[in-house]
């Protein structure tokens, strides 16, 4: 394959996950507009919030049986103009029922989206032979900077959904349309295809956890775990900030987007970190470092130390779902062949629901039984337990190689993680 082919391809991935980025801010975002739009009622809203991340699941699920019979890619390319349109759907709708089957078709669309998009992610990965991850959540992050701004100006400038959604999507559904033609699916398999492949079907046609991959489970719990604290800064940040720290309203805005600053800023320059220190180091330090974020967080005597706090959380949580990924993708494809790899992506992505569903409702529910500074401690100590789940991030251990053998290694980091 040319290295022409595989940045054509790069390329294009990243400008998937940033429309990704942008459409999924647009929502999430403009919640109260939607709500008031359709006269949904704040005991309803939870659940419609909730139905979402569950139907996703299902998509993530649907998907790595899906790929089994079509190429990641082919997912992607239709599932993106879908999540387009489903948001479009939103806007445009005028009774309870169309919100419910829009957000339905949404939450399933964004489930294949997510898995077929980090397939195709930790596949390049793998045929770069370097971390490239980052990169593509880095162009994520960019794109929820540039959604949640527009979504600012929409509602500063009083626009209804259809204005603001319609001509967004108008170019946001063709872009990664136009992008898909470029996509690179299973990039350096080949080789590996054909060896494993009985093996890899067999374990990949069972669901999720199963003895087979069995390995997947520490990094699962590190993508709940970090979806939980990810979770508690995007609900809880500005309540947080203006009950707990006495801010104002309008400053109570600012612990999420220093946030996602931080989030973009991380991964941007995370996968030169991952080159020179190796994936098991930089996880540790991620999480050592958001750990200490919500701390100051928790600590906090004023708004100004809480917004430092969510900032330095944002540094850290940033570089470890990435990672994850390609962790979970390079163990499966070493034991399982590729079809191993992209079913692992796919039921790691199945926990980034897990702990966005959990988190919310578990740290409110701590805040109003406990205090909100206390419940503060309880994604503290998730984030820590990822340090020692940290090694499942190396290499597997190799036999020593005979002295006429070449020693290898499938790792995309070396560095202080003993490589």
């Amino acid at each position: 394959m040319t290295d022409a082919r595989l940045r054509h391809g790069r390329i294009s991935l990243a400008i998937s996950f940033f429309v990704q980025g942008v459409v999924f801010a647009l929502l999430v975002t403009r919640i109260p507009a939607v709500q008031d739009r359709y006269g949904i009622s704040d005991g309803l809203l939870p659940a419609f919030l909730a139905a979402v991340p569950i139907l996703a699941g299902f998509g993530s699920i649907g998907t790595e049986r899906l790929v089994k019979r079509v190429r990641p890619g082919a997912v992607l390319r239709w599932a993106q103009p879908v999540v387009c349109l489903a948001l479009l759907a939103v806007g445009v709708g005028d009774g309870l029922e169309q919100a419910a089957v829009a957000l339905a078709v949404f939450g399933l669309a964004v489930g294949a989206l997510d898995a077929s998009m980090n397939m195709l992610g930790v596949s390049l990965q793998r045929a770069y032979g370097r971390s490239i991850m980052l990169g593509f959540h880095a162009a994520y992050s960019l794109g929820g900077i540039v959604g949640a701004s527009l979504a600012w100006a929409g509602a500063h400038w009083g626009l209804s959904l259809i204005v603001l959604y319609g001509p967004l999507m108008a170019v946001l559904a063709p872009a990664a349309l136009l992008a898909s033609r470029c996509y690179v699916d299973r990039a350096g398999h080949a080789d590996h295809a054909d060896q494993r492949k009985p093996r890899a079907q067999a374990v990949v046609a069972a669901s999720p956890p199963t003895p087979g991959m069995r390995f997947l489970l520490p990094l699962c719990l590190v993508m709940a775990f970090v979806y939980i604290g990810d979770s508690t800064v995007a609900n809880w940040s500005a309540k947080y900030l203006q009950d707990v720290l006495g801010s104002s309203e309008q400053l109570s805005t600012v612990p999420y987007n220093v946030y996602m600053a931080m989030t973009l800023l991380g991964r941007a320059v995370g996968d030169a970190g991952v080159r020179r220190f190796g994936p098991v180091a930089v996880v540790r330090a991620g999480a050592v470092i958001a750990a200490g974020g919500f701390g100051v967080v928790a600590v906090a005597p004023g708004a100004w130390v809480g917004i430092a706090g969510f900032t330095v959380l944002g540094l850290g949580l940033c570089v470890i779902v990435p990672q994850t990924f390609a962790a979970g993708g390079r163990l499966a494809f070493e034991r399982l062949g590729p079809e191993g790899s992209d079913a692992a992506v796919a039921r790691l992505n199945i926990f980034n629901y897990v702990g966005f569903l959990v988190g919310s409702p578990l740290v409110g529910a701590l805040g109003e039984a406990w205090s909100h500074r206390g419940a503060m401690l309880v994604p503290l100590l998730l984030v820590l337990v990822t340090v020692p789940y940290a090694r499942a991030f190396g290499p597997v251990a190799r036999p020593i190689p005979c002295r006429h053998e070449r020693p290898r290694t499938t790792d995309v980091g070396r560095g202080s993680n003993g490589l």
